[in-house]
């Protein structure tokens, strides 16, 4: 059965003022109704360049605690780098689409990689309007080279310099989570699988959308991974519940913006939070994103830190194997 692809709905949709009923989000959800307007919201920026060590766990910890959201700016990943990712990804978004399709997802597979459109079960039906390309980056045992686009020709190079370059950037996010909360430097990536942790690159691809203020690109959820390092494209559309409101979040060119996830969450027992987020499309631009989502080998059971854990601060979450978390978690069932 051939699916519909929203970037084909998207063009087709061009010159109308209207999207097909299932991508028109309940009242509850439309950007329109529920965001704050003429609110930027300025989330911590954190340099990861700074001398003293100290001020940089602080951050990060205060960070993770507050909002579950920081960006990094000066994190030593060269903006060449940053820039061909962003070049590759995007080339093959403009491919035919059935160049596309030999990347699909393939039907009633378990894992995620793959082209495709949904994602998890969606209450009431709906859809979000994007598409997106799966694959693992890292470690070699985990890649699946089926799922790399052949073309364009430097697609796998510049991902895999993308990926090199990122894992020295999470070996110090998880340094300062570990130390932020007075464990070891080690302890937090031990516990989500150390040089086993996966990392899953995604693209994000947002077509234009007539009415960006009936739509989501991606409706609110928190990421299951441990964290999420991400690189937006120029074209706002992140939001961030924060107090009660929906608040686009500010774009800084260069800055990777981290996501505290599920994962993080309960290792820490609730110290540090996993953010809320969702995406808002554009009615003139496509927006992209690469969120990289560091995953817990499947297998690997997760809970509460013993460390963390006293006769005040009981565990609050249950431990269980990480792919039993990711299970019940899209398909909406209880924890």
């Amino acid at each position: 059965m051939e699916v519909e692809r929203v970037q084909a709905i998207a063009s087709q949709s061009k010159c109308m003022d209207t999207i097909p009923s299932e991508f028109i989000r309940l009242e509850n959800e439309q950007p329109a109704t529920t965001t704050l307007h003429g609110v930027v919201l300025e989330v911590p920026v954190i340099d990861l360049s700074h001398p003293d060590l100290g001020k940089i766990v602080r951050s990060i910890a205060e960070a993770s605690r507050e909002w579950g959201l920081f960006q990094v700016v000066n994190h030593g990943i060269p903006s060449k780098a940053i820039e061909k990712l962003q070049e590759v990804g995007k080339e093959f978004f403009e491919l035919p689409q059935e160049e596309k399709e030999v990347y699909a997802k393939p039907q009633g597979s378990e894992s995620v990689e793959g082209y495709g459109t949904k994602l998890q079960k969606e209450v009431g039906g709906k859809k979000a309007w994007a598409d997106h390309l799966f694959h693992k980056i890292w470690p070699p045992a985990a890649i699946n080279y089926h799922f790399w686009p052949k073309n364009p020709p430097s697609y796998r190079e510049a991902n895999e310099e993308y990926a090199k370059r990122l894992r020295v950037v999470a070996d110090k996010l998880f340094e300062s989570l570990s130390l932020g909360l007075g464990l070891e430097r080690d302890e937090f990536k031990e516990a989500v699988g150390g040089d086993d942790l996966i990392y899953l690159m995604k693209i994000n691809y947002y077509p234009p959308c007539p009415r960006p203020d009936l739509a989501l690109g991606l409706v609110a959820h928190t990421d299951m991974s441990s964290f999420t390092i991400l690189v937006p494209n120029e074209v706002p559309g992140l939001q961030v519940f924060k107090d009660d409101h929906w608040y686009d979040v500010n774009y800084i060119p260069n800055a990777l913006i981290i996501h505290i996830g599920d994962q993080v969450e309960i290792l820490s027992n609730g110290m540090y939070k996993s953010v809320l987020h969702r995406t808002t499309v554009n009615k003139d631009k496509t927006r992209m994103s690469w969120p990289v989502f560091l995953e817990p080998p499947p297998e690997l059971e997760i809970g509460p830190i013993p460390k963390l854990i006293t006769e005040e601060n009981p565990p609050k979450y249950k431990t269980k194997k990480y792919k039993d978390y990711v299970y019940c978690k899209l398909n909406k069932l209880p924890q």
